[in-house]
């Protein structure tokens, strides 16, 4: 039997490295964790955390600006100043990068390295100049800014999430390319903090993996808080002019025209890291969409195993966690288990937010035809929505014949929360009737799940042939 420096080499140091770094070591296998850049990867350093912390920082300028809905006034005007919001998002990205230091993972054991890896073969990595060997490879080096190619914007100081929040100040004015989840809540925030905020999107609509009902809503919102939104519109070309960019847009009918702004965002897509590992070398197969790997998360070398954004096909570090732990106990366990993606769910944490959890109306209408049921509430309808001038969104939860959940779509006020009860009955495959009786309390904006689950009881009571038959019996007795 060949012997191995490590059990297992994670390479990437965000989420799945993490996750899977430390779930090999309690399996008590030798681990080294590898990071060419910052420890926690994109979701730390560049993505949900700085992302979060911007938008709270947008909420409570967006209350202090609403003060009189509240029955609340300042003494004089007021003046808000955006200044050293940037300097708060850096705060939070130092709090949580620091929560979990590279001396947190030696003392649990793991070795943790930083370079570059390159790999000689499926058991060997160079770095750093030395050479490494592992019995198991844990690919975890996640994505990028995908940047598209767009005449002249190589040539222009454009921003994406990698260096969006590097600034100092932000801007009086932003172009934002892409209408899907970054650009929608940086759209969102950087308007409320007072940056005129233009989307162009290619698509006929914004946000196409969410519920189009919903989305429209989302939109005639974001639309009435200022935001302008070019949809069906192409980047063409992009220059710098008078100190901020130009940028040429065609719509459908092959017009042009030009929109200027201070900064232009590029919020378009992602592409997964990897390229410059030399993964061919290994028998690591890839594509354009990320490393191919098969329903266990082996990749086509059967000792590399990969997770995260690198694999997709969902971009969340919450999915990343969830890969991580099944490739590790793939990797290491006799009984393997298949990843399944049939409960995902994510939120889009616009203001206000849009959580998704399963199919949307589009595609359980085509999957199931007529056979689903939906049920909606609205949040002007719940009592807590009330008191905390919350009043808009809409919660939608799509069922199957039996009651079980399809789909649930919620908009409003903590979406991201709310939807984790749903989602807790679509992981138990549990009815939507579950929630009905159970106690919930008062004043929240539960209602929203707990009123359209008493809707589906009392149909279902209405529809059951027992009750159907007992209630003729009982009528005409009377």
């Amino acid at each position: 039997m060949p012997t191995y420096d490590y059990d297992l080499i994670a390479i990437g140091a965000g989420a799945g490295g993490f996750v899977s770094s430390k779930l090999a070591t309690g399996l008590g296998k030798k681990v080294a964790l590898i990071e060419k850049g910052l420890l926690g990867g994109e979701c730390t350093n560049r993505g949900c955390v700085p992302s979060k912390a911007l938008i709270k920082a947008a909420a409570a300028a967006h209350q202090a600006r609403h003060l009189r809905d509240y029955g609340l006034e300042t003494a004089g005007e007021l003046k808000l100043s955006t200044k050293n919001v940037m300097q708060y998002v850096k705060g939070a990205v130092k709090k949580v990068y620091d929560s979990h230091p590279a001396s947190a993972f030696e003392k649990l054991g793991i070795d943790v390295l930083f370079g570059d890896p390159k790999f000689l073969d499926s058991h060997r990595i160079s770095l750093g100049g030395k050479v490494l060997s592992a019995k198991k490879f844990m690919i975890a080096t996640g994505s990028s800014a995908l940047i598209p190619p767009i005449e002249g914007l190589a040539s222009v100081p454009y921003l994406s999430n990698e260096n969006l929040f590097d600034l100092v100040t932000l801007p009086a004015s932003m172009i934002i390319l892409g209408a899907g989840p970054i650009g929608m809540e940086m759209a969102s925030a950087l308007n409320h903090l007072g940056v005129r905020i233009t989307v162009v999107e290619m698509s006929e609509r914004i946000m196409l993996r969410e519920d189009e009902e919903l989305v429209k809503l989302l939109a005639e919102k974001l639309t009435a808080d200022g935001i302008t939104f070019l949809t069906g519109t192409k980047a063409v070309r992009a220059a710098g002019k008078d100190g901020g960019i130009s940028l040429t847009i065609e719509d459908r009918q092959q017009q042009r025209r030009e929109v200027q702004a201070g900064s232009i965002l590029v919020a378009v897509g992602r592409k997964p890291n990897v390229e410059g590992m030399d993964l061919e070398k290994a028998g690591v197969a890839w594509t354009p969409k990320g490393i191919t790997t098969d329903q266990y998360l082996r990749t086509t070398a059967s000792n590399i195993f990969a997770c995260g954004d690198v694999v997709g096909p969902y971009q969340f570090s919450h999915m990343t966690e969830y890969q991580a732990v099944i490739a590790t106990r793939n990797a290491f366990l006799p009984f393997r288990k298949k990843v399944n993606y049939d409960t995902v769910a994510w939120c889009t944490f616009t203001d206000p937010e849009l959580a998704h959890a399963g199919l949307t109306e589009e595609e359980a209408r085509q999957r199931y035809g007529n056979t689903i049921s939906i049920y909606r509430y609205e949040f002007r309808n719940t009592d807590r929505a009330r008191t905390d001038n919350a009043e808009f969104g809409r919660a939608k939860f799509i069922c199957d014949r039996c009651g079980r959940l399809l789909g649930a779509h919620i908009l409003g006020e903590r979406a991201g929360e709310l939807i984790h009860e749903a989602q807790l009955l679509r992981h138990l495959k549990l009815s939507f009737t579950k929630i009905a009786p159970m106690i919930h309390i008062y004043p929240t904006f539960t209602d929203v799940v707990r009123q359209p689950a008493k809707l589906l009881y009392v149909d279902r009571l209405r529809n059951n042939p027992v009750l159907k038959i007992l209630a003729k019996v009982l009528g005409k007795k009377k």
